[in-house]
């Protein structure tokens, strides 16, 4: 009973004095334009078509959420979700998909995050960051590997790179 009356107490305590160390209510959030997101799609999509692969991109913000979405004429019509996915796989485990992929194969510790709805675990998902935070993810889909997917994703990111060091 005791141990339950400090663990409340410190719980409580924890509880009001977390509002005085805020300094607001609220807080600023960094995020691409539209304009850089399409001109990082578009640049993934060229370098893609220089090696002669037909792929989905699609940037996603730091929630996910597709911002910007290309597909070229052959890409398979699965490139589009795939692509979106391996935006927010990235944004939302904070890693490059194709490490991801190594660190959740079939029977590690941490394979069964890859059940969770919208997660694909292939290359191809790419972390966009800006001044020490994630601003969102470039996701490519359709080239032969997911190697050659990132190789593409970081040619978009790239072409952007200049933009985003605020």
């Amino acid at each position: 009973m005791r141990i339950l009356s400090i663990t409340t107490a410190a719980l409580l305590s924890a509880a009001f004095s977390a509002p005085l160390l805020a300094q607001s209510g609220t807080y600023t959030l960094r995020q691409l334009t539209p304009e850089t997101a399409a001109k990082a799609t578009r640049a993934a999509l060229d370098d893609c078509r220089k090696r002669g692969y037909q792929v989905a991109v699609a940037v996603v913000d730091r929630a996910g959420v597709a911002q910007a979405l290309i597909r070229d004429r052959f890409a398979g019509p699965h490139t589009v979700q795939t692509a979106i996915g391996k935006g927010y796989t990235a944004v939302s485990f904070r890693t490059d998909t194709l490490e991801f992929a190594k660190a959740t194969q079939p029977g590690s510790a941490s394979s069964g995050v890859r059940s969770l709805p919208s997660v694909v675990a292939l290359g191809g998902g790419v972390m966009i960051e800006a001044g020490g935070t994630t601003v969102g993810a470039i996701g490519v889909s359709g080239a032969p590997t997911g190697e050659a997917d990132e190789a593409c994703a970081r040619a978009g990111l790239a072409a952007i790179r200049d933009e985003l060091e605020f």
